[in-house]
């Protein structure tokens, strides 16, 4: 058996739902997702890390799922924007996505709102950014903040001032 033959057994808990699947050791998180286990709410963009369409929140961290391997992240636990809803009850982001128009052809919606979810657990924890100017205090949230925070996921409409809005909405207590 060469190296192009090796595969691995993983189970991984995408949305609640403990999932196993085998996977050849080559293959990233995403293509796992979509292609072996059916889940489609990560997209596919770039596949260089670069668009942010794929992202999810791994073990509670945001992570570009094209850029992990599938055999890397074996047991961990993994939400998409899908699973984020309770039931017919729309996660705060995702209503306020919907509230604010943050969307309009919706393809990287899925990875921006998993973005925007773990970006205010980022600032919650009090984890600095590239432009926080005192890293000594807890982060503000200013729209600077969040652009920077949010600069890796992109929107090919251009409907960044919506969904600005959408997660400053999300972030009103």
């Amino acid at each position: 058996m060469g190296p192009a033959d090796a595969r691995t057994a993983i189970t991984l808990e995408v949305d609640g739902e403990r999932r196993s699947l085998l996977v050849d050791n080559r293959t990233t998180l995403l293509d796992a997702l979509r292609e072996g286990l059916g889940v489609t709410a990560p997209k596919k963009g770039c596949d260089h890390g670069q668009c942010g369409s794929c992202t999810v929140l791994l073990d509670g961290r945001r992570v570009t799922t094209c850029l992990t391997f599938a055999v890397a992240n074996d047991g961990a636990h993994i939400l998409t924007s899908a699973g984020l809803a309770e039931g017919a009850d729309l996660h705060v982001m995702q209503q306020a996505f919907l509230d604010q128009d943050g969307l309009q052809c919706g393809y990287c919606t899925p990875g921006q709102i998993c973005s925007a979810v773990g970006m205010l657990d980022e600032v919650k924890s009090g984890h600095a950014s590239y432009v926080t100017g005192d890293l000594a205090a807890e982060p503000e949230l200013s729209d600077e903040e969040i652009r920077e925070r949010m600069s890796g996921n992109l929107c090919r409409c251009a409907a960044y001032s919506n969904i600005l809005a959408a997660i400053r909405q999300a972030a009103t207590p």
